[in-house]
């Protein structure tokens, strides 16, 4: 039975816990004076979670008022020159013949502050995103064309003659042919660019490749478009992403951002119109890490200067004063825990915004004075705030917003300790309450995915919380390969996943285990996607732990490399195994099946890409044929994460009973529905 005192909080009730509101992205008008944030909640039955458009005050002295209400939901808020509020919308625009079209897809659709929604953009099929100049309220929204189809209406006639034949194959003449849990095809993203008010048909910009982000962006006057292609190398390994500046009246393309050995994301035109700032990424080889930098591509000569060059961790999520003359540059990155805003001034400075949280969806206002942001913790989840524009480790202040837990079920620590080869470890501890030296607390190990991330933000997939209502303590380590502690981490464990990372998830846990509040003699571990592959590979080396979850998890390494839609990303790192054997070898889980003794619970999603459910289908075999004490938790309609609240709920309940039979040694309960 659980072991939590107390009052019950919102995490000791799955369903409670999965109907909190989500706050997403925000988005402030021209005058700074609105401040718009989308927020998911729970459907009318329950399984799914809608997004809507909720108004805030900045000043945070009204109360949030909800903006839109329909069934299909809103996302994607982005505001006009005129205050006119933009998003993203699968909901029928009242013509009885286009309720049909509106299934398909979102569309594009505007809201006067005072007034009804009105239908701005549509695309057969829907529209995967959009941006708006800032001056001139020009549109450019990505959406997909057939093979032969040289504007929407003939994408749309293709649409339907693929449909009434009952043809659903997709003909590839090159890779990749997945991404995360879609196929790709057979239309490819384009970039289309209409005029504020304009009639006719958009002007086809350019397309962005078979794998795309939707990234896209308008100079502040309209006239000039970016946005990112994926590129076919000569072979798979070389493929790579670029970014295209075209004229948005014309299409025409004006220059390609790309250089030999590195990929380029996340076009941003600065504000005065003259250059371009991207995400600029070092392609990972044999021997060395990838790693991100801030550039900085004048536009009249093609020029390309590094905005923060001595900076050594991974800036991302940039944005700039909508002031012409504020060159300041504003950007988030992980830090020992933590994901920060720093500000990049003019001059090279790089200033630390915020001490402590994790901070997304900045928002600059007019004055160039005042950030607004989401920020979120281990202990927290997304909550608008603000901050000041230039005042170094802040305190933010939190807005008024929908959504909030509550009490949690305990309390967040740290754990420091050293790794064998003398680099500091640092790790989040959650302790639930009640424990102490007299009432110790079973423990359980939570390696993250990536691997090149950090705990540093909420989330709603792997909550810790639930686990301590439960009375578990949970240890969120960060070993080498994580984000946020510079360089050495990542070379420390460069293509040996299952060597420096497992010793240091190691030390972490022998020190979080020497703590008197923790019952070392109880421990289990739990991991996703690389989490998950860390959990294999530690089924094999060691039977410290009472029981593991391995969901989405990485088995046999020959296979993964030629099986997951990251395949080329994959080989650059691990070689080809023909060729180079060594690194399959010395770490892929599967070659060392016979010495797994722990319980293990595998889980996996028939639709998951990154990490192919034949992963999980041999893990679960191997361990079968070896009388290993397994079970199998199979969702065949997800992909790599479990999305649906009521698989989500089945998710935690079944990890939750699966944990308390073997780590607590209680009588195994079959979840229900299963």
């Amino acid at each position: 039975m659980p072991e939590t005192p107390g009052d019950s909080t919102a995490f000791h009730d799955l369903t409670a816990f999965l109907a909190i509101p989500r706050v997403n992205g925000l988005a402030l008008s021209p005058d700074g004076k609105r401040l718009v944030a989308a927020v998911g909640t729970l459907n009318a039955e329950g399984n799914a979670c809608v997004s809507g458009l909720w108004e805030l005050d900045p000043a945070s002295v009204r109360e949030p008022r909800r903006l839109t209400r329909s069934r299909k939901g809103e996302s994607a808020p982005a505001f006009a020159t005129d205050g006119t509020l933009y998003f993203l919308s699968g909901r029928p625009d009242g013509d009885p013949a286009a309720v049909e079209e509106a299934e398909e897809g979102s569309a594009v659709w505007a809201l006067p502050e005072h007034g009804e929604a009105i239908l701005t953009a549509r695309h057969p099929g829907g529209i995967a995103g959009f941006c708006l100049a800032r001056d001139t309220g020009t549109l450019a929204y990505s959406a997909g064309l057939l093979p032969g189809a040289a504007d929407a209406a003939a994408h749309a006639k293709l649409r339907k003659d693929r449909a009434d034949a009952k043809v659903t194959a997709i003909l590839y003449e090159s890779g990749p042919t997945r991404y995360w849990g879609s196929d790709l095809g057979p239309d490819e993203q384009h970039t289309f660019v209409r005029a504020r008010g304009g009639h006719g048909s958009p002007v086809d910009a350019g397309g962005q490749g078979s794998v795309s982000e939707t990234e896209t962006a308008l100079s502040p006057d309209g006239t000039r478009v970016a946005h990112t292609r994926f590129v076919h190398g000569a072979v798979p390994d070389r493929c790579r992403t670029v970014v295209v500046i075209a004229d948005a009246a014309t299409g025409e393309q004006l220059r390609v951002i790309d250089r030999d050995g590195f990929v380029y994301s996340a076009p941003l035109f600065t504000a005065d119109g003259t250059g371009l700032i991207c995400t600029r990424q070092l392609l990972e080889t044999y021997e060395t890490p990838y790693s991100y930098t801030l550039v900085r591509v004048d536009l009249a000569d093609g020029a390309e200067s590094e905005l923060v060059p001595d900076f050594e961790n991974w800036p991302i999520g940039a944005t700039v004063s909508p002031r012409p003359d504020d060159a300041t540059v504003w950007f988030a990155a992980d830090e020992l825990g933590h994901s920060p805003v720093f500000r990049r001034d003019p001059d090279g400075t790089v200033t630390r915004l915020t001490a402590t949280g994790t901070y997304t969806s900045l928002c600059v206002a007019p004055d160039g004075r005042t950030l607004y942001a989401l920020r979120s913790g281990v202990d927290s989840p997304p909550t608008p705030v603000r901050l000041d524009a230039a005042a170094p480790d802040q305190e933010p202040v939190a807005l008024k917003a929908p959504g909030g837990v509550g009490r949690l079920p305990g309390t967040l620590t740290e754990v420091h300790t050293v790794a064998d080869d003398g680099f500091p470890l640092r790790s989040w501890l959650v302790l639930p309450e009640g424990a102490s030296a007299e009432r110790p607390a079973p423990l359980i190990v939570f390696p993250h995915g990536g691997p090149e991330t950090s705990w540093n933000a909420w989330t709603w997939r792997w909550n810790p919380w639930p686990f301590a209502a439960r009375g578990y303590a949970v240890l969120l380590p960060d070993p080498a390969l994580s984000s946020g502690y510079g360089p050495r981490m990542h070379e420390r464990g460069w293509g040996q996943w299952g060597g420096q990372p497992y010793r240091d998830l190691m030390a972490a846990t022998d020190a979080a285990e020497a703590r008197p509040d923790i019952d070392a003699t109880r421990t289990g571990l739990a991991g996703a996607s690389y989490g998950g592959y860390l959990a294999n590979r530690i089924a094999t080396l060691t039977d410290r732990f009472k029981a593991i979850v391995s969901h989405a998890s990485l088995w046999d390494l020959r296979a993964f490399q030629s099986e997951t839609d990251v395949s080329a990303y994959f080989r650059r790192i691990f070689g080809d195994p023909l060729t180079r054997p060594e690194r399959y070898e010395a770490n892929s889980p599967a070659l060392a099946a016979d010495r797994v003794r722990t319980p293990v619970l595998v889980v996996h999603g028939g639709k998951d890409y990154r990490v192919p459910v034949g992963q999980g289908m041999a893990l679960f075999q191997d361990l079968q044929r070896r009388e290993v004490p397994t079970k199998f938790l199979y969702f065949p309609d997800e992909g790599h994460w479990i999305l649906a609240p009521n698989h989500a709920r089945l998710w935690y309940a079944t990890l939750l009973g699966f944990l308390d039979h073997h780590v607590r040694g209680e009588e195994w309960q079959r979840p229900e529905l299963v």
